[in-house]
């Protein structure tokens, strides 16, 4: 039966999903130099309208139709077909079915946007396009309906992935790591340091993407209701305590605490506690965000040493937040605070923490291979980067004969 109340607690959940990426795009766009900021921004704005193309014509029916062997979804819903004002009982029986479908285009959408720090300022605008089409569909979208369709075999394994731990934050970490691999170093990397042309900028971004995570894990709940609440105060907790602590380990690492560090902090608290937000305590939530801040501080001082190009660090942060909060639910879930979840290891359940470790392998090396084939197919017809010339002058002149500040 359909309810107001949660009918318009998701189309909010939704909005501020959107707004996320706009989020993402000021957030990468501050940490790059100032030559690419515009084409750094333009491939996340871009993705409004590309992904919600195929999520239209194809990505929802894969993603959440019919069920087809717990692999994919059948294209029953291609064109947002039979998608209407009713609920579909199998996802939300209080909203409508329209509602959940745009939620959910918000999640693809952001998704492969989230990839695109790991090669910022050196991948050409045209080759982008096609690997983020290519990689929703065939990446996202079966990856989604395994762990949130309907019939979908981890679903039906019992993973827990409240908001996207693996769905998001595993599948762009491990494209991430494929795709700087593929693409290799930008020309100038190691040579001299390369630093954030706008850090205020990240800052504002790190703020629409914490306001807008809101909406990306209470709006999972689907309803306004205890669960919602719940997600939504762990989703703070966790982000503040990734801020803390990062900030923490940062000024006795290196003598001095960093705004760029604040916001990695924050966003690294933030990835992480995505796949646990419904399902764990409030102690809990601060826990899993002083780790997140913890390892992956580490992580990122990690690419460092191995001389690893992954610009604006989404591997050190998206990827690993993502195994530590999907591994870390598996240990700290429990049913007093969601009865549709699952009890984890320290609340008597092995069996959890092994699916979750079970979901994490599988996805990972899907993800990650299927990233790998995409693009090098991808480097061998087109080329993925820009001329050594163009690279010097920027994207920003290069891809799209536009700057961002006057002279």
């Amino acid at each position: 039966m359909l309810q107001s109340g949660d009918t318009a607690f998701v189309l909010v959940s939704a909005a501020l999903v959107l707004l996320m990426i706009p989020g993402l795009a000021l957030f990468y766009g501050g940490m790059v130099r100032k030559k690419n900021v515009l084409g750094t921004i333009m491939q996340s704005f871009i993705l409004i309208s590309l992904v919600t193309f195929e999520w239209v014509y194809l990505g929802y029916s894969m993603s959440f139709g019919p069920d087809s062997h717990g692999l994919i979804g059948s294209l029953a819903w291609v064109g947002l077909g039979g998608v209407g004002a009713a609920p579909n009982p199998d996802y939300a029986a209080t909203i409508p079915h329209i509602a959940f479908a745009m939620f959910q285009c918000m999640f693809a959408a952001i998704t492969p946007a989230l990839i695109t720090g790991a090669v910022a300022e050196r991948m050409r605008f045209g080759p982008f396009l096609l690997f983020s089409l290519a990689w929703t569909i065939l990446v996202y979208n079966p990856v989604c309906h395994w762990v949130w369709g309907n019939g979908g075999w981890l679903k039906a394994m019992g993973v827990l992935d409240f908001a996207g731990g693996i769905v998001v934050h595993l599948t762009c970490g491990a494209a991430a790591l494929a795709a700087v691999l593929v693409t290799g170093p930008r020309k100038d990397h190691g040579k001299h340091q390369i630093v954030p042309h706008n850090l205020p900028m990240t800052l504002l971004g790190t703020g629409l993407l914490w306001f807008g995570w809101f909406g990306f894990n209470a709006g999972s709940a689907l309803a306004a209701d205890g669960v919602a609440a719940g997600a939504f105060a762990a989703t703070h907790l966790g982000g503040m305590a990734g801020m803390a602590t990062w900030s923490a380990v940062e000024w006795w690492h290196r003598g001095k605490p960093t705004t760029l560090g604040a916001a990695s902090g924050a966003v690294a608290g933030l990835a992480t506690i995505t796949p646990g937000a419904g399902f764990v305590a409030p102690g809990a939530a601060v826990a899993i965000g002083m780790v997140a801040g913890l390892v992956c501080y580490g992580a990122v001082l990690l690419k460092a040493r191995l001389r690893f190009d992954d610009s604006l660090d989404v591997v050190g942060i998206h990827g690993v937040g993502g195994v530590l909060g999907t591994l870390l639910v598996g240990l700290l879930a429990q049913k007093l605070v969601n009865p549709a979840g699952a009890d984890g290891l320290f609340y008597g359940n092995p069996h959890q923490l092994l699916t979750q470790v079970l979901a994490i392998a599988v996805v990972g090396v899907f993800a990650f291979a299927v990233s790998w084939i995409i693009l090098a197919v991808l480097k061998a017809t087109m080329g993925l980067r820009l001329e050594p010339q163009a690279e010097t002058i920027g994207l920003d002149l290069s891809e799209h004969t536009e700057a961002a500040y006057g002279e």
